[in-house]
């Protein structure tokens, strides 16, 4: 097969295994079909904004021309740092957007990849959330009305846990030996302030992950189109947004959202 088109998140399908989809143009990708074949992967040299579709001469945080990465509402302090969102007061990059996204129902979860890390997600986002951090295991932990409210309770256990994945352990597929999710969310439970007891959810379903890696590798190397424009290796598998090559070599599609790309299997 040929694909040719601008590179951005990867869909995902929460089946067992995880199923995985790379939209190229015209063309939907099952990537879980590929995985232990040879792929070339060739960057064009283009770029193209993932949120106006201009080109562009570069590209910063997740696929952005300048223009939108300084007044997109998508990409506004309040997405990383959740804590300072001002949905709830009616303001933001833009209001409207504010009140459809962020003024909505928020989950504050643990999910758990080599160890158990915090974090904030809105509603319709679980399990993809979980997939797209490659947590083989997650839990809800609260339900908060609006986002910020959800970002002040995660800061609350930030001093307890971490709010970052450890990507090169979760790609080695590093565990932790016994962590407990139950346990862990009985521990926050004791350790949240009184003021946000009331958002505790009642949900303790503990949602497993499995992913389409047939071989995890030892030592990983991570790629770059910039160094490397043409990538041929067999696919080994898949896990958060990582493409997994042979011999431990990796790449972060979503990373790299707003290259094109054409790709042949």
């Amino acid at each position: 097969m040929r694909a040719l088109g601008v590179l951005d998140k990867m869909q995902t399908s929460y089946i067992t295994p995880v199923q995985y989809f790379l939209n190229l143009g015209s063309d939907k990708v099952a990537v879980n079909e590929l995985i232990g074949y040879k792929l070339q992967l060739k960057w064009t040299g283009r770029l193209f904004c993932t949120v106006c579709g201009k080109k562009s001469n570069k590209l910063f945080g997740e696929g952005m021309c300048y223009p939108c990465f300084a007044n997109a509402p998508d990409n506004a302090e309040c997405i990383l740092r959740p804590e300072l969102c001002e949905a709830h007061l009616g303001k933001g990059r833009d209001p409207d957007w504010e009140k459809r996204n962020h003024l909505t129902k928020h989950y504050v979860y643990l999910a758990l990849t080599n160890t158990v890390k915090v974090g904030v997600t809105r509603d319709g986002q679980i399990p993809t959330r979980w997939i797209d951090q490659g947590a083989f295991q997650g839990i809800i932990l609260a339900e908060t009305p609006y986002r910020r409210l959800a970002g002040e309770l995660e800061v609350a256990l930030k001093p307890h846990f971490t709010d970052k994945t450890n990507w090169q352990k979760m790609l080695k597929n590093e565990q932790t030996d016994g962590l407990d999710l139950l346990n862990e969310k009985e521990r926050c439970i004791q350790l949240i302030p009184e003021l946000f007891r009331e958002f505790i959810s009642d949900n303790n379903e503990i949602v497993q992950l499995d992913y389409p890696v047939n071989e995890y590798p030892l030592k990983v190397t991570s790629l770059s189109f910039e160094k490397t424009p043409t990538i041929e290796l067999p696919l080994m598998g898949v896990r958060g947004q990582y493409f997994i090559f042979e011999g431990g070599q990796v790449i972060n599609i979503r990373s790299k959202s707003g290259y094109e790309v054409e790709l042949i299997a």
